[in-house]
């Protein structure tokens, strides 16, 4: 089942940090079945307090997406997103094609 990992950025503590993870952050995707969905689009907050932007990293499965996240080459870049900013950092799965969600039986 596909799988997603969502960042939220919700406030930056040192731009310096958060520019040294953004030089190194696309280069741990090599070797990585990941697509970026959304990457610091214009966003609008509909709930909840105000964030800085969002990022949604697609991957084919909650297994992938873990095992880049885990890596040692993000686990390397990710020090500098800890030192920047402060996120948070959600994997959820998917809706696959064909899987009924509690949402569609709303509408």
């Amino acid at each position: 089942m596909t799988a997603y990992i969502l960042f939220q950025r919700d406030a930056t503590n040192n731009q310096q940090a958060l520019d040294r993870y953004s030089e190194r952050a696309d280069s741990t995707f090599a070797g990585h079945d990941v697509q970026v969905l959304v990457d610091y689009g214009t966003h609008e907050v509909l709930e909840g307090p105000p964030i800085e932007g969002v990022v949604v990293l697609r991957f084919p499965d909650a297994s992938a997406a873990k095992d880049w996240y885990l890596s040692e080459q993000y686990q390397e870049a990710v020090q500098d997103r800890f030192q920047g900013a402060t996120y948070r950092a959600v994997l959820v799965d998917g809706a696959d094609a064909g899987v009924r969600t509690a949402w569609s039986t709303l509408h």
